[in-house]
């Protein structure tokens, strides 16, 4: 079976002034960001020759979103292509942050919460078929997603206790290490919004293809992955669950009386043993529930039928699946302590407290926690990792940067790519979106493509042929 995906991520500035300097905001590193982009694109909101969209979201924050994929190898490789354009602009602008004297250092980081306590997302996209039934859907997949961290978590410094309700307050007084910062400002299991009353779906119905054959399901909960170990288990385990839920699979349709409570305290649960309470009154351990969703993953895995985009992949997701399960229940984690996130970190974490840091709320360990998501090349501590060969790379760089100007071949991306692509060298005046190819000429020519799985399209190919 086949299926589309993609990955849309935010990343957050900062900037550490050397002596005497001042500190520039994240408003005045996002100038100096896309200034390039602008010079390119004419906006700060474009398009790129890999099909992917670059833009200055809400907060001055940089979103990089990935061309459609239908399988899994591409997905994680434009998810690194889309680091390696970041870097690319943020050495950029640290030349011109030097050229006009400001001096200091800028950084990128791949996470979700800044100092403040605001939230930026790592949002899922994934196409499914406008005749399945949606509430059933959510139904099954929400207490999946709300498991899913004990998983592929980034891992956070969080207080104890957490709210339940956005006006509630409770002290961050004490701190533990968590699965996620990102459960913490989830307040809804489904809903069209995204700030406030923030969901772990959002049911905003924005297909971006033909209303009448799709819909995207559109998931806001996930942590931004710095391992392409762990990126492959949070998104091949979630297809994988969409894939058992299309083909009719006799999934448990139980959810649970409380996700926002239950989000929370799986995130304060290394163990994976808190009870959740269903809907039908009985109670499962998120530990049970995920071995329990990877049994019936593993069937369509053995017999080839998922939408994984090839075996290989589809069987590692299986086995690190399988040995993240059982690093939990036994508590040691040395066979997956190279792949996922918040093993990794809590490791680093550790290694800080027994050198002689008492307090995890120290601002040592803050530091840590951050330098684990800077991309910055010069200062970011997972790409000295994996340089190291500590941390585990599922992407070859030269993939990555070939990434970088190429989309994938086998969605409509690929006829968007060239689109933009030869519409720049020839200097046309053009407009691009999901879904549409425009010329903005007398004529007004125009494309739609309607279908994301199509990579050829006669009508898009001759107004290519054309410019």
């Amino acid at each position: 079976m086949a299926r589309i995906y993609g990955l849309e991520t935010e990343y957050g500035l900062a900037h550490t002034p050397g002596a005497d300097q001042r500190r520039i905001g994240p408003e005045e590193i996002a100038r100096y960001l896309f200034r390039p982009v602008v010079e390119w694109g004419r906006s700060s909101n474009v398009f790129l020759p890999n099909g992917s969209r670059l833009y200055l979201d809400v907060g001055s924050h940089p979103e990089y979103a990935t061309a459609e994929c239908d399988s899994l190898t591409d997905l994680l490789t434009q998810d690194r292509a889309g680091e390696a354009l970041m870097i690319d602009l943020l050495e950029q602008a640290q030349s011109s942050i030097d050229a006009d004297g400001v001096g200091g250092r800028i950084h990128m980081v791949k996470n979700n919460t800044d100092a403040a306590g605001n939230s930026y997302g790592s949002h899922e996209n994934f196409l499914i078929r406008r005749n399945l039934d949606f509430n059933r859907l959510t139904s099954v997949l929400l207490p999946f997603l709300v498991s899913r961290q004990l998983l592929v978590g980034a891992g956070a410094i969080i207080p104890t206790k957490s709210s339940f309700h956005p006006d509630e307050e409770v002290s961050a007084d004490d701190k533990m290490f968590g699965l996620s910062a990102r459960s913490d400002v989830m307040w809804e299991g489904l809903s069209s919004a995204t700030t406030r009353s923030r969901p772990i779906i959002n049911a905003r119905d924005e297909p971006h293809a033909d209303s009448e054959k799709y819909r995207r399901l559109h998931v806001i909960v996930g942590d931004s992955s710095m391992s392409t170990a762990t990126s492959a288990l949070k998104i091949g385990s979630a297809i994988l669950i969409l894939d058992l839920i299309e083909q009719g699979a006799r999934i448990p349709e139980h959810g649970l009386r409380h996700p926002v409570r239950d989000i929370r305290l799986v995130a304060r649960d290394l163990t994976g043993s808190v009870p959740l309470e269903r809907t039908d009154g009985s109670t499962i351990t998120p530990l049970r529930l995920l071995a329990d969703y990877r049994d019936r993953a593993q069937v369509i895995v053995d017999s080839g039928d998922h939408s994984l985009g090839d075996d290989s992949t589809a069987f590692y997701v299986i086995d690190l699946w399988t040995r993240m399960l059982d690093s939990v229940e036994s508590q040691d984690f040395t066979a997956v302590e190279h792949e996922i996130d918040w093993v990794m970190k809590k490791a680093l974490i550790d290694r800080a407290l027994a050198r002689g840091i008492d307090d995890i709320a120290d601002p040592r360990i803050h530091r840590l926690d951050i330098a684990y998501h800077d991309i910055t090349p010069a200062t970011g501590l997972f790409p000295k990792l994996e340089r190291a060969g500590v941390a585990k790379c599922l992407v070859p760089a030269e993939a990555a940067q070939r990434a970088k100007d190429r989309a994938p071949a086998t969605t409509r991306a690929a006829i968007r790519g060239e689109f933009v692509r030869a519409a720049h060298a020839a200097r046309r005046d053009y407009t691009v979106d999901w879904v549409h190819l425009r010329l903005n000429d007398e004529a007004g020519r125009a494309v739609a493509l309607k279908d994301p799985f199509e990579s050829t399209h006669p009508q898009a190919e001759a107004l290519i042929a054309g410019l």
